[in-house]
């Protein structure tokens, strides 16, 4: 199960609105065939464990990290593949909430006489498919939350200068990290600031990432890097529903698609934003600020996992904050996260955080 999960998270940030699954069949005690969800999410990674496995599946073993699903799509259930297939046992790490599912592969397999044990990596198994499982329950996609920030929580000098103060190995983690989402997502600000690509370079040729800038009217420059490339990467816009009629006829010319999203005094309600992204089928989403976009996601507790990169500079008080103001005045109200990881990356620090 262990190597299915490995294999499944091959496919994360390629499959979407799909889940990323990964499947091993295991006969006398070798792996005999091995599989992964492929890039647009078909085909399913139990039919490539199969076919690799041959007639060596007959009699076998399959670990699979979700249930595989039991109705028709634009493929095959994957449930008359493993029964076709002759396979004795199925172990399965967590079921699938998908009402389309929901239980149905489990007893279609069952029926068939195959035996079914679910719960092998359980948790490992939700974890990695928090993105799909979220989208089914919540409606929204997982966040997960990117800020590189001096030893005082800043983001870029009192002048706005901000590249590099994380080093090159952090930096190219990053695009590793933009490479398993769905989606990379700013801020206006930060568009404005940086004229940034948002797209996964140095990994090679491989699905880009949507890029989602939230921008409550809509004030983004038109000749710059993302403007340029709109027709040839996803671009998707996020902006208030009385953006102006100008801004908006201009972006859709470029080739962006538009969601309008409800707003009030205090900015754009990013809930439903997040519920729109979950609805064009986005299930991990990683966002790399600015520091309004990150008050608010962590203001509404609607980032489910933090990414801090922490350099070893200094930048002062008068230096611009990592994180915007939240408006926290009682501990009790403020945002809590448990440490997951910590490790060194070239000069620098990472620390990964989970919601409590």
């Amino acid at each position: 199960m262990r190597t299915a999960l490995s294999l499944g998270r091959r496919g994360q940030g390629q499959t979407w609105p799909n889940p990323a699954v990964g499947c091993v069949i295991v006969a006398r005690g070798h792996v005999v065939g091995r599989g992964w969800t492929q890039p647009g999410g078909r085909p399913h990674a139990e039919p490539q464990a199969l076919a690799r496995a041959g007639d060596a599946a007959r009699g076998a073993t399959a670990y699979v990290t979700l249930e595989p699903c039991a109705h028709h799509g634009l493929t095959p259930p994957c449930t008359d593949a493993l029964v076709a297939s002759g396979v004795a046992r199925v172990v399965i790490a967590c079921g699938d909430p998908d009402p389309r599912v929901a239980g149905r592969g489990i007893a279609a397999l069952r029926h068939a006489g195959i035996t079914v044990d679910i719960g092998t990596l359980r948790d490992e198994a939700e974890r990695d498919l928090a993105g799909f499982l979220g989208r089914i329950h919540r409606g929204r996609p997982e966040v997960l939350l990117k800020l590189a920030m001096s030893v005082d929580g800043r983001i870029a000098t009192s002048s706005g200068q901000s590249r590099w103060i994380t080093g090159p190995g952090a930096r190219r983690m990053v695009h590793a990290m933009r490479a398993r989402h769905d989606a990379v997502m700013v801020g206006g600000g930060t568009v404005r600031a940086d004229d940034p690509m948002l797209t996964v370079r140095g990994l090679g040729a491989r699905q880009q990432p949507v890029r989602v800038v939230v921008s409550r009217h809509l004030n983004l420059p038109l000749d710059g890097a993302l403007a340029r490339s709109a027709g040839d990467v996803p671009l998707w816009l996020i902006h208030a529903a009385d953006a102006p009629d100008a801004a908006i006829a201009a972006w859709k010319g470029r080739g962006a698609h538009l969601i309008a999203c409800p707003a009030d005094r205090a900015g754009l309600d990013m809930g439903a934003a997040l519920q729109a992204l979950g609805a064009a089928g986005l299930t991990r989403v990683f966002c790399e600020g600015g520091g309004a976009l990150a008050a608010s996601l962590l203001k509404a507790q609607l980032a489910d996992r933090l990414a801090i990169f922490g350099a070893g500079l200094a930048l002062g008080a008068d230096a611009r904050a990592g994180i915007a103001e939240m408006g926290i005045d009682d501990l009790t109200a403020a945002p809590r996260y448990q440490l997951e990881e910590m490790r060194a990356v070239g000069g620098d620090a990472l620390m990964l955080w989970r919601r409590r």
